[in-house]
C-alpha cells in the first residue's frame, strides 16, 4: 500500500471510528455503532470482517424506524485482540451475549453473516427469551458437515496462514474482495477496501483473525444446537443470500441452511457473499419485514 493509499484508507477508518464509540464488556473493550431508533436489530459479523461491514445497512435500518446495532467480535475490527481470549464460536457468543446484556436489551432481533450466524446461534440458545427473530446471511448452518471455502483455508493451518496474510498486498486483497464477495465494483472504493485489510489486520497484524479461523467448532454437538435453536426455539427465522455467492453458493450451502431451518424459501438477492455491500437497501427492507411481521 503507497503512501496514497495508506492516507486514503485511514482516512475511512477514523470517519469509521467517529461513527462510533468504544465499551467495556467483561474486561475487553469494543467498538459499537448504533444508529437509529425503534426494535434493535443486532447484526453480527463474520470473517473477514468487521462493525465496519454494516454502516450503510444500520443507516437503512435506521430509515426504516428501527435501531441498528452492530459491534466488533473481539480479535478483529478495533475490538481488543487479547492473547488468552476464547475465540471458538463458543467464546464469542459467551462475550456478544455480554454486550446484549451492557447495552441493557430486554428484546432484539438478531442477524448473522458468515461466521456470524454461529455467534448469533449461541446468543440465541443463550438468550433465547430475548431474541424476538432471526435473520441468517450468507453462512455457514450445517456446520458439522461444513468445509472451509478454498480461499480461506490457508488461514486454519499454522505457518501457511501466517505467511499466507503476510503476502496478501492491498491489490490482492481488492482482487479477493470483488471476486468473492461484491459484485457491484460502483458500491465500494479502493480506500474501503484498504480499509477491511487494515481493520483485519488491526494492532496484531492479523493474530487474533487467524485463531479465530483455527477455532471453528465444527462438530456434531454444534450441529445438534444450531438447528435446535433454528427449529426448536419458537424463533422467526428467514435466510436471505447473494445468488452469486462463490464462497458459500445458494444451491448447496443455503439449502443446506434452509433444509436445517425448514423453511420453504430462501430470499435470494443480486450479489455475491457480502450483500451488506451490494444490496443495503433490499436487504434492510427484508429485515424491516421479518421485524414487523
Amino acid at each position: 500500500m503507497n503512501a496514497g493509499q495508506s492516507a486514503a484508507a485511514g482516512a475511512v477508518v477514523a470517519a469509521h471510528q467517529r461513527t462510533g464509540r468504544r465499551i467495556a464488556v467483561q474486561g475487553v473493550e469494543t467498538f459499537l455503532l448504533d444508529r437509529g431508533d425503534g426494535e434493535p436489530v443486532v447484526c453480527v459479523h463474520g470473517v473477514p470482517a468487521s462493525s465496519f461491514l454494516y454502516r450503510k445497512v444500520l443507516d437503512e435500518l435506521a430509515a426504516r424506524g428501527l435501531r441498528g446495532i452492530a459491534f466488533d467480535l473481539p480479535g478483529l475490527g478495533l475490538a481488543d485482540r487479547p492473547r488468552d481470549f476464547d475465540y471458538s464460536w463458543t467464546g464469542l457468543g459467551r462475550y456478544a451475549a455480554a454486550v446484549v446484556d451492557a447495552l441493557d436489551l430486554d428484546r432484539f432481533h438478531l442477524v448473522g453473516h458468515d461466521i456470524g450466524a454461529p455467534v448469533a446461534f449461541e446468543l440465541a440458545a443463550r438468550r433465547s427469551d430475548r431474541v424476538a427473530s432471526l435473520t441468517i446471511l450468507n453462512a455457514p448452518v450445517a456446520v458439522g458437515s461444513f468445509r472451509r471455502p478454498l480461499v480461506m483455508k490457508p488461514f486454519a493451518v499454522p505457518g501457511l496462514g501466517e505467511i499466507y496474510l503476510r503476502a496478501v498486498t492491498p491489490a490482492i486483497f481488492r482482487r479477493l474482495m470483488r471476486w468473492q464477495g461484491i459484485a457491484d465494483r460502483s458500491k465500494i472504493t479502493d480506500a474501503e477496501l484498504d480499509a477491511y485489510l487494515l481493520l483485519l489486520r488491526g494492532t496484531d497484524q492479523g493474530r487474533a483473525f487467524l485463531q479465530i479461523m483455527r477455532s471453528f467448532e465444527l462438530t456434531q454437538a454444534k450441529d445438534q444446537l444450531y438447528r435446535r435453536v433454528l427449529r426448536d426455539s419458537g424463533l422467526r427465522v428467514q435466510i436471505i443470500w447473494g445468488e452469486a455467492d462463490p464462497a458459500l453458493p445458494v444451491a448447496t450451502r443455503g439449502e443446506q441452511a434452509r433444509r436445517a431451518a425448514d423453511l420453504p424459501t430462501i430470499h435470494r438477492l443480486p450479489g455475491r457473499h457480502f450483500l451488506q455491500e451490494d444490496n443495503a437497501p433490499a436487504l434492510a427492507d427484508l429485515i424491516a419485514r421479518h421485524v414487523s411481521n
